[in-house]
């Protein structure tokens, strides 16, 4: 009985976690799809296939869903460039430290072409002029700029991490990518051809020499 009952209880919470991630991949698709005018809960719980309750049940506030599914993303795509990371370097072990830095730049260069950045900029864009999203907004990305700035330092390395200037570097990559990024709305060109992406790399020798 105790079995049938865990069983059970097992089953239950995996349908309401299979709904609850439906959910946050459906309202990613609609903020960039839609952005934040068009990511009504309607159209979220259209898109998720899920019940006006079953919605209402994991996010009972609008604002709330949207931030809760960017960041979800978010938390993500960093951790799998950080894997992307992790396997390169394992099976192509660079030559030296600024080589691992050449790559760590590239694949960081990379998300911010990802869904995950831009669902943020509608996010971001929306809060300039709502208060209410803007204070939900904020504890959550510094809680992401927190898992960022730790996992740009394990991706850079030790060596490379622990440098009088790395934070500097960190700050600067991060600040100017998202700049360069904002440009590709009404730009649209292959990233992998910017010409940032050198003077991002001649930046870490700069800032990182010994």
């Amino acid at each position: 009985m105790t079995s049938e009952r865990s069983t059970t209880t097992r089953t239950r919470a995996q349908r309401s976690q299979d709904s609850r991630a439906r959910i946050l991949d459906a309202a990613v698709a609609c903020l960039i799809e839609g952005g934040y005018s068009g990511s009504t809960t309607l159209v979220i719980q259209s898109e998720a296939a899920v019940s006006r309750g079953r919605l209402l049940h994991h996010f009972p506030s609008r604002d709330r869903l949207l931030v809760a599914a960017a960041q979800h993303l978010a938390v993500k795509r960093v951790a799998d460039t950080e894997e992307r990371v992790r396997r390169v370097v394992e099976q192509n072990p660079p030559a030296d430290v600024f080589e691992r830095a050449d790559l760590v730049i590239e694949l960081l260069w990379e998300s911010f072409s990802e869904p995950h950045f831009w669902a943020s900029i509608e996010l971001w864009t929306a809060a300039r002029v709502n208060s209410e999203i803007a204070d939900v907004l904020r504890p959550e990305e510094k809680r992401l700029g927190a898992a960022i700035r730790a996992s740009m330092a394990r991706m850079f390395g030790d060596e490379l991490a622990s440098r009088p200037r790395f934070k500097q570097l960190r700050d600067l990559l991060l600040t100017s990518m998202r700049g360069t990024s904002m440009t590709y709305t009404f730009d649209r060109r292959d990233p992998r051809e910017d010409a940032m992406l050198d003077q991002w790399k001649d930046l870490a020798r700069l800032l990182l020499a010994p």
